[in-house]
């Protein structure tokens, strides 16, 4: 899913929040604004907002946008890590390389034609017809856990979860550089870069709130193994804050790594833990999941653990 604000200025206030939607929001209609809202895809403040809500000068509102691409949607048996599923949520642990969803380069081989296979007509449709239960997204080069929805209840409950931050995302990463803290938390606001359209950025402007919590777990020389909690779920999170105070991800080109390090092309990343309340039990599901063969190579080509 892609995220956008709207911010409601003094001339629209008044307005139904689903004409401004449809007014503001490029190629998107009303009956379209009115799903949204319905799926609980409109918040502010952190709450579901009525189709028929009155506009207020100031209001500021997270909308949450499926993409519509013009490509047959295919179900393909492509294999697939499930570490959990019932009738209203899997998880996945998805391999390196693989784009969740399809995507304008990547019209098939994706993690959603592989449940489509997997789950088949079973999928939640909230997030699209590209994106049938994608909850919550990983990039193509990232490793590890990832949850989808069964159906529109599963997607709700969740979609709540993931905005009043009770589903619990860890990922553990190699970066360059060393700390001298044992830990720490970036609280710096994530949003467009000014010039390039396909980068995130640290900035002040268009931006949204970001908090990510960082711990070591095994220095290295010239690296470092840490564990990241994540408050927030903005987009490449992880990359940007830990390039924005110095220490890139191994193997991250697109923000900062110069050329391949270690072998690896694309960045040191995994999903390893992912903790959220059923939507139909109301019961607690942690799951963990191992590091990836690619990650434990990089830590023994890394070197002794200093200290």
């Amino acid at each position: 899913m892609e995220e956008d604000q709207l911010l409601i200025t003094a001339e629209e206030s008044g307005d139904r929040i689903d004409a401004l939607l449809a007014r503001n929001i490029e190629g998107l209609s009303r009956s379209q604004a009115q799903r949204l809202l319905e799926s609980g895809l409109v918040r502010m403040d952190g709450a579901a907002v009525r189709k028929n809500y009155r506009c207020i000068a100031g209001d500021r509102f997270d909308v949450t946008l499926p993409a519509a691409e013009e490509f047959p949607l295919l179900a393909q048996d492509l294999p697939l890590d499930v570490v959990f599923e019932d009738s209203d949520v899997i998880v996945v642990n998805k391999p390196r390389g693989m784009v969740v969803h399809p995507a304008p380069g990547h019209p098939d081989g994706t993690l959603v034609n592989a449940l489509l296979f997997h789950c088949g007509d079973t999928l939640s449709g909230i997030g699209g017809e590209r994106r049938p239960g994608i909850v919550h997204r990983i990039d193509k080069d990232t490793s590890g856990l990832l949850i989808a929805a069964k159906n529109d209840f599963a997607h709700q409950a969740l979609s709540a979860q993931l905005a009043d931050r009770s589903l619990s995302r860890i990922y553990e990463a190699v970066v360059r550089g060393g700390f001298r803290e044992d830990c720490g938390t970036i609280d710096r606001p994530i949003g467009r870069h000014p010039t390039d359209r396909k980068r995130m950025a640290v900035t002040e402007k268009n931006a949204r709130p970001a908090v990510t919590h960082w711990e070591v777990l095994a220095r290295y020389q010239g690296y470092t193994h840490v564990r990241c909690r994540l408050e927030t779920g903005r987009t490449h999170q992880i990359r940007v804050h830990m390039a924005s105070i110095s220490h890139p991800l191994l193997g991250d080109f697109t923000y900062g790594a110069p050329s391949p390090e270690k072998g690896l092309e694309g960045q040191c990343l995994h999903a390893r833990e992912l903790k959220f309340i059923h939507p139909r039990s109301g019961q607690s599901v942690r799951l963990v999941t191992p590091l990836p063969p690619y990650f434990t190579e990089v830590l023994s080509r890394l070197g002794p653990v200093i200290g």
